[in-house]
């Protein structure tokens, strides 16, 4: 069992600002932070197995706005429809 639940701030290092946790399981965390500017937000996809984080790897994004919206791109993740894009993702370094 993952040791992180939803709304649990992480900082990731390099990051000036936290991320909410917004959905996740033993593996995944879905974790956005707000984006001012565009009033929305700024999401990462954290995978704990794998030790990588980044965005996923659709074309056209869903969309991670709304907690429902985070749900359903952990749902895409855990069948496996969707996983982090390899030209995207960073090494997983907590602060």
């Amino acid at each position: 069992m993952s040791k992180f639940k939803v709304g649990d701030k992480v900082h990731f290092k390099g990051e000036r600002n936290a991320f909410t946790i917004r959905a996740c399981d033993s593996r995944y965390l879905i974790c956005t932070k707000p984006f001012n500017p565009r009033k929305t937000v700024l999401y990462t996809i954290v995978d704990l197995q794998e030790k990588v984080r980044g965005t996923e790897n659709l074309v056209f994004c869903m969309g991670f706005e709304t907690d429902e919206d985070c749900q359903e791109a952990l749902q895409r993740l855990q069948s496996g429809e969707t996983e982090i894009s390899y030209r995207n993702r960073v090494e997983l370094l907590f602060k």
